[in-house]
């Protein structure tokens, strides 16, 4: 294989060709200062880098896009973070009063990582991913994309992939931005299906009627859940596996189904939909029966696919949050935006890496454009050349279809912050 495949050591080599030739400073900068509507947004924003041999600094902060580029140029970050806009300059919090340095705004972010599964997948464990459990990634986003934009009224969601195990969302909304820490926490907290630690066994208890969000978070889990769990995670494919399950059904439903003749209809029936099928028909004869509601097999389903949210995350406007086209230092992929069109097709395995973007650079491509007239120009104006020949580099590289994704999302922003500041130019003129 050639030198794209990613090696830690490299990093340090690799990054000062990063930073100066492929991260997307335009369209960053045009993210984080939101049109300019609001003075100082970008200026009073907080960024965190990360650096070799894990120092860590924090509370930087930038005046214009150019000054943030030299920095990151000269400090070369193994990891950037993304904080609060504070009530003054985060670079210079050491020289504010005490108590006045206050974070007012941020983004609403959600972080889901596959660690919080490891109780539903067997392929994998910990920090390991495969094809097979990306699968409740994609599943978080469905739900997650929906309640926000349908239930919250949400419209610019910036889903991220992390460069591991797990995706991000940060909604850039401004009604959302404004959000105090109590409303993030109920945003949040409606979200949240999943309750207990690791030593609670059934953590998913549904009671009637059951909530529309909830419901609508079923249909996009049945149609996951039969190739998710009973396929590839295999859940009715060994004694322990159906154990597991048949410990998230209430012991008076188990009692009245007969457990024994339960285990003796999976002994009959080796395959695992059948299997999965025999559950949901206990259930549909207890639900005639029942008084109450009882839907243990969607407290299965639910238990098994529902997105799992760190809260803590969620609820604190100050909390940091990993930065797009930031790169993973151990995996080496860049942490770039999620196209929701084609997230069915999403491959996490597929992401460039900071070793083959740097490597695509120097390879030459067919009908490239640029010769001696187009140095000639460049010489004219050395900082627009400077601007243009960037905007070529990550062209030429994997990096230019996740930039497109995310200048995309930028646009239909932008057209908000039109809005915005064509009220506000009003409102001066009621003067």
């Amino acid at each position: 294989m050639p030198s794209s495949e990613y090696d830690s050591a490299c990093l340090p080599d690799l990054l000062p060709l990063y930073y100066r030739r492929l991260f997307p400073f335009s369209q960053y900068y045009r993210w984080l200062s939101y049109g300019g509507v609001q003075k100082n947004y970008f200026l009073n924003r907080e960024f965190s880098f990360t650096l070799k041999d894990d120092i860590y600094v924090r509370y930087q902060s930038f005046s214009t896009q150019n000054e943030l580029e030299k920095e990151m140029q000269k400090m070369n970050p193994y990891k950037i973070d993304i904080g609060a806009v504070y009530s003054h300059r985060p670079s210079q919090h050491n020289t504010v009063k005490s108590g006045s340095f206050q974070a007012l705004e941020k983004e609403l972010v959600f972080d889901i990582d596959m660690t919080d599964y490891d109780d539903v997948r067997s392929c994998c464990s910990a920090a390991d991913i495969c094809p097979k459990c990306w699968t409740l990634m994609t599943i978080a986003i469905r739900i997650l994309d929906r309640a926000l934009r349908e239930d919250f009224g949400f419209q610019h969601l910036l889903w991220v992939y992390s460069g591991r195990r797990g995706v991000h969302c940060w909604v850039c909304d401004e009604s959302a931005r404004k959000l105090s820490v109590a409303a993030r926490s109920a945003v949040a907290e409606y979200l949240s299906l999943i309750k207990g630690g690791e030593e609670t066994i059934k953590k998913v208890m549904l009671t009637d009627p059951i909530h529309p969000f909830i419901r609508e978070s079923l249909t996009v889990v049945e149609q996951y859940f039969p190739r998710y769990a009973v396929q590839d995670q295999d859940i009715f494919g060994c004694k322990e596996s159906v154990e597991k399950v048949l410990s998230l059904v209430p012991e008076d439903i188990l009692f009245t189904i007969c457990r024994k003749e339960l285990l003796q209809d999976f002994q009959n029936e080796r395959k695992p939909e059948n299997r999965w099928k025999l559950i949901q028909d206990h259930a549909a004869r207890k639900q005639i029966t029942a008084k109450k509601g009882q839907h243990f097999e969607k407290e299965i389903m639910l238990q098994y696919c529902y997105p799992r949210l760190d809260v803590n995350v969620s609820k604190g406007v100050n909390h940091l949050l990993k930065s797009p086209f930031s790169v993973h230092p151990k995996t080496g992929r860049i942490s770039v935006p999620i196209d929701l069109e084609e997230l069915e097709q999403f491959d996490p395995f597929a992401v460039p890496t900071i070793s083959l973007v740097c490597e695509e650079l120097d390879r030459p491509r067919k009908g490239e454009e640029g010769g001696k007239s187009d140095d000639i120009k460049e010489k004219e104006n050395e900082k627009d050349a400077a601007e243009r020949r960037k905007i070529r580099d990550y062209k030429r590289t994997s990096l230019a279809k996740y930039v497109k994704s995310f200048d995309q999302f930028l646009d239909h922003m932008s057209r908000s912050w039109k809005g915005d500041l064509l009220r506000k130019s009003d409102l001066q003129k009621d003067f």
